[in-house]
């Protein structure tokens, strides 16, 4: 590969990331009906012809929004469990990491954003996401003993989903319902109903893996 290829691919490269970046800007600030491929252009700084080299649509744009936030949430959500760790501490600390994310990157906000969307059917639905990895990781804390015998995973699926994404929605608006007090706040209130005494002393409310 020649140098001076190389060096149009990363322009291309950056470019296409801008525009996804600008679109996930414009879908946060203004909402993704009224959003407009103009807009985007103007606010990425590029030409429409290079919009539509990269997407030949505003769906086509959409969907790569939802991509990269996915990647995001993935990424927010990938930590490795060290043997014997918490499961629960696992998923307090990761509540920690997803509202500190939505605080600070827009392409994950407008990823969430885009799930709640109901003129669109979403391509990569991050709260139904965020859903199935909740899921998953109580029912490893069930099977693991560490939540009190009359509770179900299903049970605390259901509470911690609401929150947290109710916490992202109303922290379009209003950081402070993503911010580091809320969530120890919501966990102090919850953890004390649904892991067993001999457990709770050792568990952190405020995380113990920030990002």
């Amino acid at each position: 590969m020649t140098e001076q290829l190389m060096v149009k691919q990363e322009r291309a490269a950056r470019t296409r990331d801008t525009l996804i970046r600008s679109a996930a800007e414009i879908f946060d600030r203004e909402g993704f009906a009224v959003a407009s491929l103009s807009a985007i252009t103007a606010h990425a700084g590029v030409s429409s012809g290079a919009l539509h080299h990269h997407f030949v649509s505003k769906a086509a744009l959409t969907e790569a929004v939802e991509e990269a936030a996915l990647a995001r949430l993935m990424a927010v959500t990938g930590a490795v469990l060290p043997l014997g760790a918490s499961r629960v501490q696992l998923l307090v600390d990761v509540t920690h990491r997803l509202a500190r994310a939505l605080r600070g990157d827009v392409v994950l906000r407008a990823g969430f954003e885009l799930s709640g969307e109901t003129s669109r059917p979403p391509h990569a639905d991050l709260r139904e996401w965020w859903r199935r990895w909740v899921e998953e990781t109580l029912k490893q804390a069930d099977a693991e003993g560490e939540l009190c015998s009359d509770v179900t995973a299903a049970d605390v699926v259901s509470a911690v989903v609401a929150a947290t994404v109710g916490f992202e929605v109303l922290g379009v608006r209003e950081a402070e319902w993503l911010s580091a007090s809320t969530v120890t706040r919501f966990w102090k209130l919850l953890l004390p109903t649904l892991v067993p005494a001999a457990l709770l002393a050792d568990l952190d409310y405020e995380g113990v893996c920030p990002l």
